[in-house]
């Protein structure tokens, strides 16, 4: 997760050499090259009670954490993202820990047991063959990556290009570097496997307490998929938080970041970090997009009916990772522009009512407001100049004007609505609300596709989850 925010936020310079100088680098992984017109990094976060040397956490840093003092080497969070070669924007899919796959040499399991499992049959194998244990080790762990590397690509369709891995001691140390980070839940929370207690509401956690955060899925309504959420809307605001001015500006801060992933993280020996930054060096948040793989069942069974699952059907992985990553040839981007929407009228929840309506046409989500000053008589797409993207959501809104408007961000849309509204989301709309089944669920893809807004680092504050 920490490398997530690191590589895809392009900090400064001075910085990342520092970072290039200090990550600890692993090689023999088999990765692709990035020649299908993006960098698709693999992000695993493990359970792992070292560091990215193999230094054992101490005591008191297990108990912070929460962490017992079980051995293993679960996957429990596997993010997929890809980022264009122009580094224009970057989508981080989730795959739920508990998916149902194929692991090379293993048969059907768990997603989040390729690694561990592939590693102990190897270290087993190695040892009885009369390797030396720090070797088998060693040519283990590479063999256990490299089948969870193989299992990811099967499922998705998508070459892995690169890979960082992180452990427990990594996620708390990159949330305290940056001074803790902003979440928001719908209720109270008191779990004690996880050690989450939290209240309702907006609050900042420090690393210990956003450990607990993402690693909670006792009691909560969806059990690991609710997780995912936890863990996507936390990253969006870590990430904005790197982003922010008074990150990048602050010295003692990007000496702890550097600090942190210098002792947790460890990526592949191909990577050329300074290279991927300067691709990188004008993404902003609202590019930071995340999304979840689709879900046949996810209280589903093993083959054997041993095992609780999550089932996945990996043609229409492989077709959801194809739509929501590549862009349509000669097609408008629509998620490249971010959406405000005024109420300048009197009909309340009329602004967050046709934000979400354009949110599920595949725009961003921005900012809802109200403007009561009665200055505006009539509703228009107000944008800082002519772009097909004003004139699609004009469109896509009822044939409203264009407006233009220096003032409005770069990359952004003002939707403007007055009473005179008569589009999607008006009170004289009387077709599919955004509450409808999307077009999406309609195959067996999608029947856990949730039509919520989608989760981005764009810096409107972090959405209110289980």
């Amino acid at each position: 997760m920490s490398i997530a925010v690191l590589v895809l936020t392009g900090y400064a310079w001075n910085s990342v050499t520092s970072l290039e100088n200090n990550v600890t680098r692993l090689g023999g992984l088999g990765l692709g090259t990035g020649k299908d017109g993006a960098v698709d990094i693999l992000l695993v976060g493990t359970d792992s009670r070292t560091d990215a040397q193999g230094n054992p956490l101490s005591p008191a840093e297990q108990a912070k954490l929460h962490a017992g003092d079980e051995v293993a080497t679960n996957t429990d969070t596997i993010l997929l993202i890809r980022v264009p070669n122009d580094g224009s924007s970057a989508t981080a899919i989730s795959i739920p820990r508990d998916s149902y796959v194929d692991v090379p040499g293993i048969g059907r399991t768990k997603i989040n047991s390729a690694y561990g499992s592939t590693r102990e049959a190897k270290r087993e194998q190695l040892v009885e063959a009369g390797t030396p244990d720090a070797q088998a080790d060693s040519e283990a762990t590479e063999a256990g990556r490299q089948a969870l590397i193989t299992t990811v690509a099967n499922l998705t369709g998508v070459q892995v290009d690169h890979y960082a891995e992180v452990g427990l001691v990594g996620f708390t140390l990159l949330t305290d570097a940056v001074g803790g980070v902003d979440v928001c839940l719908k209720n109270a929370v008191d779990e004690p496997l996880s050690g989450a207690r939290f209240r309702a509401g907006r609050q900042t956690l420090d690393g210990a307490q956003a450990l607990s955060f993402v690693r909670q899925r006792h009691d909560l309504p969806r059990g690991d998929l609710d997780r995912i959420v936890r863990q996507q809307v936390f990253m969006a605001s870590l990430a904005q938080k790197v982003l922010s001015a008074g990150t990048l500006a602050d010295p003692s801060k990007l000496s702890a970041l550097q600090d942190a992933v210098g002792r947790s993280v460890v990526i592949d020996d191909s990577w050329d970090i300074l290279k991927f930054v300067e691709q990188l060096k004008d993404l902003s948040g609202g590019k930071v997009r995340f999304a979840t793989i689709p879900v046949v069942d996810e209280q589903g069974w093993s083959d054997d009916g041993q095992q609780s699952v999550v089932r996945v059907d990996p043609a229409a992985v492989h077709r959801f990772t194809s739509s929501l990553l590549d862009k349509p040839k000669g097609g408008l981007d629509r998620s490249s522009y971010t959406v405000d929407v005024v109420n300048a009228g009197t009909v309340d929840g009329l602004a967050s009512n046709v934000s979400t309506i354009a949110t599920t046409r595949g725009y961003a989500r921005g900012a809802t407001s109200t403007d009561d000053s009665g200055s505006v008589t009539s509703s228009a797409v107000v944008t800082s100049e002519q772009s097909a993207g004003a004139t699609d959501l004009a469109k896509q809104m009822g044939g409203l004007p264009v407006r233009v408007d220096p003032s409005v961000p770069a990359d952004h849309l003002r939707l403007v609505l007055t009473d005179s509204y008569t589009g999607p989301g008006s009170i004289t709309d009387t077709g599919a609300q955004p509450d409808a089944t999307p077009a999406a669920a309609a195959s067996p893809a999608a029947p856990a596709t949730s039509t919520a807004a989608p989760i981005t680092a764009s810096g409107q504050g972090p959405q209110c989850v289980n």
